[in-house]
């Protein structure tokens, strides 16, 4: 599309923003300093506000518009939005020509996407307030789109993030303040991680690996030979090819699948598959009862080093506290393992690797651990006079024009049936981070949200004369499970929700595993499901 996988703009320029679309972001739970700025610059501030989500989120009380649109149809009403653009000749004609190729195309494409087609697609009563809320984006200059696993855990997760770009580029809201396409990052540092190459098919600073020049780059820096040109598996082509007995042995690491992925059943029966499993955490978690090797590490508080944030800014990470019992350095326990494979790495302290890293990786070339203890540095930062990058594509796209790309809207994988009438999304709560590692075992968390539940919206509760506080049963293809139900106005109708902390009312019992075909997420967001009243 243009170049970068980050935030295009930076979270201090909320307030520059005119107007803001939220899309799949329920972002005063899951990012509330985030959420909270936005939600203080529309009502304050009087800034607009358009969000589109299956559930009726926070934010949504504060929207000039809010669509809610059906799990799984996102390139729909993002389409339906430029359609009005183009057809009422709203889109930056300047911008498009000077910057942009494929305009074409797309907007060949876009001419079905009427307010009415889009409405049918999305579950919407009607289209009337599509060309509104378009007219409403052109009219605020600059204008910021945020969005999260909304968009992008669906089988066309990818074209759902393209998405996105085309409506920014289309009104020429990126390379300025204000604007920009902006995805919020799950955790402190995934950002970070994906820069530094926790990927299947990439080196630090997304450099291919099937490159034989950054394949002779990085053996070289490594002291490495032989460094394959092929992309690995994702987390869930690991477990297929471990029932397949085509991978013998795993090694995970602050991750906990047996909760966090989807198709439980079909996880375990992977983690089962392997000749041997060594997990590396803070706790015991689901994952480690089928360990082999239980390796103790250092929680956040106990170590130093950086972490790379939603917005590209590397930050320090001190110590705090002094680490518990038998527990090690992540890196530390890496490196004794490596020694012991007949590797000589010899880091001294967290800095030693992160001066490798600047070596290897040109974004944060011109980074230091003295610069970023007194400068808010993002980046790309490629010399250490350069004052780090607030705001990209300013001049011109990483990969010169920004491509505007022709997507029409797929389904998901799993639709509704007879059998199965009723959607199933799943998502998270303020109250608790993931699979609960860290959050259920704080006690005054755990005491505000002490179970799982199921969202029922109150159509479904009548339907099926079910109790708020009752337990239910839940089913999918995959599974079922036993669960409490909560009457709530949040989620559509026809639409049920569950937050994925809990093992014992574990959400992935029941998600597809079905992939995107290109970054191989899994669609956790939508699957068909049934739910059942217990009759004792």
């Amino acid at each position: 599309m243009f170049g970068s996988g980050a935030m295009t703009n930076s979270i201090r320029e909320v307030p520059v923003s005119e107007g803001y679309l939220l899309i799949g972001t329920n972002t005063t739970d899951n990012h509330p300093v985030i959420g909270s700025m936005i939600k203080a610059q529309v009502v304050n501030k009087g800034k607009k506000l358009i969000v589109a989500d299956p559930r009726r989120i926070e934010l949504a009380k504060y929207a000039d518009y809010f669509f809610q649109i059906k799990p799984g149809t996102n390139i729909a009403i993002l389409n339906g939005f430029m359609h009005v653009l183009v057809k009422e000749g709203l889109y930056d004609r300047k911008y498009v020509a000077e910057r942009c190729e494929g305009f074409d195309e797309l907007a060949k494409t876009l001419e079905k996407y009427t307010p009415e087609y889009v409405a049918e697609i999305c579950g919407l009563e009607n289209g009337e307030d599509i060309p509104k809320a378009a007219r409403l984006m052109a009219a605020c200059k600059p204008f910021a789109l945020y969005y999260a696993m909304g968009i992008t855990q669906f089988i066309s997760g990818v074209n759902g993030v393209k998405s996105t770009a085309n409506l920014q580029m289309l009104m020429g809201n990126l390379g300025i303040p204000g604007g920009g396409v902006n995805p919020l990052r799950g955790q402190n540092n995934v950002q970070g991680a994906c820069d530094m190459g926790a990927l299947n098919a990439v080196y630090p600073a997304y450099q291919t690996v099937a490159s034989e020049e950054n394949k002779a780059k990085f053996e070289k820096a490594w002291g490495a030979s032989g460094l394959s040109m092929k992309p690995g598996l994702t987390v869930v082509e690991m477990f297929n090819a471990a029932i397949a007995g085509q991978l013998k042995a795993a090694y995970v690491m602050g991750e906990n699948p047996v909760v966090s992925d989807p198709n439980q059943h079909h996880i375990i029966e992977g983690l089962n598959a392997l000749e041997f499993l060594v997990v590396q955490d803070i706790v015991l978690t689901e994952t480690a009862q089928y360990a082999d090797v239980v390796l103790p590490a250092y929680a956040f508080l106990e170590k130093e080093g950086t972490a790379t944030n939603t917005e590209r800014r590397v930050q320090p990470m001190h110590k705090v506290v002094a680490p518990w019992g038998e527990a090690r350095d992540d890196w530390w326990i890496i490196m004794q393992i490596a020694n012991r494979m007949g590797m000589n790495w010899n880091y001294g302290k967290a800095e030693d690797i992160f001066e490798e890293i600047r070596t290897v990786t040109p974004s944060y070339a011109g980074i230091t651990y003295d610069r970023i203890e007194k400068e808010l540095i993002q980046w790309p930062c490629p010399t250490e006079d350069h004052p780090g990058t607030q705001v990209l594509h300013k001049d011109k796209f990483s990969r010169g024009l920004g491509l505007l790309t022709a997507i029409d809207y797929t389904p998901p994988a799993e639709e509704t049936d007879s059998e199965y009438p009723l959607i199933l999304t799943t998502g998270r709560l303020l109250e608790h981070f993931h699979t609960g590692t860290m959050s259920r075992n704080s006690r005054i968390l755990d005491e505000i949200v002490p179970e799982g539940y199921v969202e029922l919206n109150p159509n479904e509760a009548s339907n099926y004369n079910i109790a708020d506080g009752e337990v239910i049963s839940v089913s999918t293809r995959r599974g079922s499970i036993r669960i409490k139900a909560k009457i709530s106005e949040k989620p559509k109708a026809g639409v049920v929700f569950m937050p994925f902390h809990f093992f014992e009312t574990c959400a992935n019992v029941l998600t597809i595993d079905a992939l995107d075909p290109v970054c191989k997420i899994p669609e956790y967001k939508v699957c068909s499901c049934k739910i059942e009243k217990i009759y004792l």
